[in-house]
């Protein structure tokens, strides 16, 4: 599953316009959405980066004005992760990576007066994004990046979520991004924080879960932002299924 997650995650960045490669590692850049979140590298699997090629991806983050950081699952390419500390990288946090299937997946009780929708007009797109925007802390208005993410993930076969109260405000939002080799990942999952802890994360979590596997995908996967949000998943039918490493240079 490890290998899997990985290469879905590396299939999607070449897939990016802004992609570029650097010796064993693929660069991930979104020209419109300077987030670190969308500016990322994934190596190779196996790679055995050089102190040179290190220093050459930190160049190319430098060149395109990004904080050189990764995303990736460490047990595809074991020897990476010492090759950027001794070039200074911090480890942000290691995440869990859970995954869930239609078999394992559990539908919860349902948010009372809240409808989910699946956006594809400006407006809505647009109403997502202000969503998650807020909900990752971000300063000011979504980025064009932003929409063009939820745009470009429903060209692609994903599905976009928008959670609405009953008197039509925007209450939560969420992705499941554009299935590679019948594997999705869950993502930019938010809650506006006047309505949480309703259910309304789970109740996204698991109709984007349900929405995607039943368009042929056959797994989803996801890194939960922290131990609560773990618990979350795990009471829909996430189980765990490895380990993902955020690392940076700052």
């Amino acid at each position: 599953m490890d290998f899997d997650v990985q290469n879905h995650a590396r299939t999607r960045a070449l897939r990016s316009d802004g992609h570029v490669r650097s010796g064993p590692f693929v660069v991930r850049y979104d020209r419109n959405w300077p987030s670190p979140f969308a500016n990322y590298a994934i190596p190779d699997d196996g790679a055995a980066p050089t102190s040179s090629e290190i220093s050459a991806l930190i160049s190319t983050f430098r060149t395109l004005d990004r904080v050189p950081r990764l995303e990736y699952l460490p047990t595809c390419a074991p020897q990476v992760e010492l090759a950027l500390l001794a070039a200074g990288f911090t480890a942000e946090n290691r995440a869990a990576v859970m995954a869930c299937s239609a078999e394992t997946l559990i539908t919860p009780r349902a948010a009372t007066d809240v409808l989910i929708t699946e956006p594809t007009d400006d407006a809505g797109l647009l109403a997502t994004a202000v969503v998650q925007h807020a909900g990752y802390g971000q300063p000011g208005e979504p980025t064009t990046g932003e929409t063009a993410w939820l745009r470009d993930t429903i060209a692609g076969g994903g599905v976009v979520a928008l959670a609405s109260a009953g008197d039509g405000t925007a209450v939560g939002a969420g992705v499941c991004s554009s299935p590679v080799d019948g594997l999705s990942e869950l993502a930019g999952l938010a809650v506006a924080e006047s309505s949480r802890r309703r259910g309304i994360g789970a109740m996204l979590s698991a109709y984007l879960t349900a929405a995607v596997l039943d368009r042929g995908c056959r797994t989803v996967w996801l890194e939960p932002g922290d131990l609560g949000i773990e618990r979350l998943y795990a009471r829909i039918g996430y189980r765990t299924v490895g380990e993902k490493l955020n690392i940076s240079l700052r």
